[in-house]
């Protein structure tokens, strides 16, 4: 500014500044309660001492204390120190004994710790139908416990009796899943809760916004006002639901399956020998089956549709199919080129063919590749569904992300064969030595061996499906293995939605 105006715009300023105020200055706009996340006033909260925090126990991380912990569902008392005013306290607290054969713990976000209050009021969520428009859908309802947390049919009913498009995935273990849903489209069990109460096929058959009104609905119920007050610090929001349903979801865990029993005894005879070789052996079976006749564990027995009761089968004899349908698996099946890991899933995408129709895979089977970002389209991923986890596969029949294979025979039946051929049909599906066979014999003109191709990719790649040949009895120990991880049900605690946790039920500090 030049230093002649300067006088004359400071003595503006200053007139500006002296000038009286408004005798009725406008009422500042009100300020919306947010509906989709909200900053915490702690003093609504739990007090620190109160709020009783949940821990995970794997076997694979503290053996002692997995050992000594009685049940699922463990409540205890632990020494903390309140963040606040630095006090030390003792607290309520909650172990979780996660199943035998799941070796970590489910990652918890920072974000969202695990509490006991949260819990409950999670699993409150997660049964009721008060997310839904038509307060008629609940999660549970293509989620149910007693259906394997899943319902059971080839696609789901969803609101106003709705067909979905998809079979509904187990909540079972889906704590350990990378991506959730078919198409891997949430990243975490906190974005997955929010998707079906948006979902006009689902749960949702308003006009405005799904969330909104969910949210309205919850804060019409003075039992949720005060919930999430207590748990959050603040009235009901999209976030913090999300956030109560994915801690719940944390807790849906299956294992101590035959199988996890046949390891730990294998585990327990090598440390025993010495011998520094893992392989497990007839005799590992043999043991854990000789071990849960003994203690009659029938959810456990009757998983393996054998006929104990009649003399008609012998542990030794079940335990040699076992082996030979578990060598089958991480052998000539090639099940383990995807189902690995403690919750048997490579937690990747791929395509088998299904939904495929006289070789084409229609447009809405493109599965994957749809919810790659924009910049990232990788063409293996057409068609791409996610590999589920084979845990408690006798309660979530039909299977396959469309639900058309009704029965574990058909599924191995599918693999048999190589599933459908389609130009995008995944390279683990593939005869990919036939392929190149043809290639050279055409190459050379000769006639091409076989298997012929069943068709051509649009770059002229010949597709061969993979044949495993498998016999009538290698089918059936296959069978009989996938039948060995059928784990136990999920406990009580969380599977029932009239039980709340047994404060009698209590740990050691």
């Amino acid at each position: 500014m030049p230093t002649r105006l300067r006088p004359l715009f400071t003595s503006w300023l200053l007139g500006f500044a002296c000038m009286p105020a408004a005798a009725n200055p406008p009422e500042p706009p009100p300020v919306k309660d947010p509906l989709n996340a909200a900053i915490p006033n702690d003093a609504l909260k739990l007090p620190f001492r109160d709020d009783a925090p949940i821990h995970f126990v794997t076997r694979n991380q503290n053996a002692a204390e997995w050992d000594k912990l009685p049940t699922y569902w463990n409540e205890t008392t632990e020494e903390a120190t309140d963040p606040t005013t630095g006090a030390k306290v003792t607290r309520k607290a909650v172990k979780i004994k996660v199943p035998l054969g799941l070796s970590t713990a489910p990652v918890v976000p920072a974000e969202n710790p695990m509490t006991v209050a949260k819990w409950e009021l999670g699993k409150k969520l997660y049964f009721d139908k008060t997310l839904s428009t038509s307060i008629g859908v609940s999660c549970a309802t293509c989620h149910d416990p007693a259906k394997g947390f899943t319902d059971q049919r080839a696609t789901s009913l969803g609101i106003n009796d709705k067909v979905g498009g998809v079979n509904a995935p187990t909540v079972i273990n889906s704590a350990y899943h990378r991506l959730q849903f078919w198409d891997g489209r949430a990243a975490t069990l906190e974005e997955q809760a929010q998707g079906p109460v948006g979902n006009p096929v689902e749960m949702f058959a308003g006009q405005g916004d799904a969330w909104e009104e969910a949210v309205a609905r919850l804060r019409a119920r003075t039992e949720y006002v005060e919930a999430f007050r207590k748990v959050f610090g603040h009235l009901p929001t999209r976030d913090a639901a999300a956030k109560a349903i994915a801690s719940y979801e944390r807790t849906v865990l299956v294992g101590n399956s035959l199988h996890d029993r046949a390891d730990a005894a294998m585990r327990k005879r090598v440390a025993e020998e010495e011998s520094g070789d893992y392989t497990l052996k007839a005799a590992d079976y043999e043991a854990a089956l000789t071990d849960t006749l003994g203690r009659k564990d029938t959810p456990a027995l009757s998983a393996l549709g054998v006929n104990w009761e009649k003399g008609e089968a012998k542990p030794a004899t079940v335990a040699a199919r076992l082996v030979n349908g578990r060598n089958l698996f991480f052998g000539k099946a090639k099940c383990s080129n995807c189902h690995v890991g403690d919750n048997f899933t490579d937690n990747q995408f791929h395509n088998l063919g299904v939904g495929v129709k006289d070789g084409k895979l229609p447009e809405a089977e493109f599965g994957r590749y749809v919810h790659l970002p924009t910049g990232h389209k990788d063409v293996s991923q057409v068609g791409a569904f996610k590999t589920p986890g084979l845990r408690a596969l006798l309660a979530t029949g039909p299977y396959m992300h469309d639900g058309k294979e009704t029965s574990l025979e058909a599924v191995i039946d599918f693999y048999d064969r190589g599933g459908n051929a389609n130009e995008f049909l995944d390279s683990k599906m593939r005869d990919t030595a036939a392929e190149d066979a043809y290639l050279k014999a055409k190459a050379e003109g000769k006639e091409a061996a076989l298997p012929k191709p069943a068709l051509f990719t649009r770059s002229g790649r010949p597709v061969v499906p993979l044949k495993l040949s498998l016999s009538v009895q290698e089918k059936a120990d296959l069978i009989l293995f996938l039948k060995a991880l059928q784990s136990d049900p999920v406990d009580p605690v969380v599977a029932d939605p009239q039980k709340s946790p047994d404060a009698g039920r209590t740990a050691g500090g």
